[in-house]
């Protein structure tokens, strides 16, 4: 398999509409969705510069979670149109950071921001080196 040289795009968004799955009885998104939207995000950042993650994985090339926070501003609902911004925000040796924002599509309300720390590891679980492509073009 192969990588990009680079990867170029720094940001990216992607629409969600919640599903009365993913909300309580009041219709309010509940706070356990979050971190499954936000790996949608990044999943879908990747996407957008030519990497599978499930390419990654067969290269022995592993991201674990190693830091969350979510900062709930106003609840998501259920059934409305949302827009969830996720900017890889930095690469260092061993480490991906990503910050996201969760916007209601009508209105540009900011329901959430959060940010989020990736540890590189390899199959077995130890820390190794992220890999060059991975790391963004400098102009």
């Amino acid at each position: 398999m192969s990588f990009p040289e680079h990867l170029n795009i720094q940001s990216h968004k992607i629409n969600i509409i919640p599903r009365y799955a993913e909300t309580d009885k009041g219709g309010v998104v509940h706070h356990s969705i979050y971190p499954v939207w936000f790996e949608m995000g990044r999943t879908e950042l990747l996407r957008a510069n030519g990497v599978a993650y499930k390419d990654l994985e067969a290269a022995g090339i592993f991201f674990v979670v190693a830091r969350l926070n979510i900062k709930f501003r106003r609840p998501a609902q259920y059934d409305e149109q949302l827009i969830l911004e996720t900017t890889c925000s930095v690469v260092s040796a061993a480490k991906a950071e990503h910050v996201y924002k969760l916007t209601r599509s009508g209105d540009g309300v900011i329901l959430a921001e959060g940010d989020s720390v990736l540890a590189c590891v390899d199959e077995k679980g130890k820390v190794r080196r992220v890999p060059d492509f991975m790391y963004p073009e400098h102009k």
